[in-house]
């Protein structure tokens, strides 16, 4: 009983890198707008490097929800 709580809040716990996840992106396309309102020509690099940012914001999202799964139903 005791374990099965402390795993729930465990998982919750772990999906706060979720949340931070989501801020992060929210910063990287507000940089990306600002870079753009000040050069419109470098769009194309501008935008490569956004994708760069998104694509690891994400990631750490991926691997937190897949901590919160192992703790779930791994043990």
């Amino acid at each position: 009983m005791i374990l099965e709580c402390a795993k729930f809040i465990g998982a919750g716990l772990s999906t706060i890198s979720i949340l931070g996840s989501g801020v992060g992106i929210g910063i990287v396309f507000n940089g990306l707008l600002i870079a753009l309102s000040k050069n419109p020509s470098a769009q194309k690099e501008l935008f490569l490097y956004a994708i760069l940012g998104f694509a690891l914001c994400e990631a750490i999202a991926l691997f937190g929800l897949m901590v919160t799964f192992l703790i779930l139903f791994g043990f």
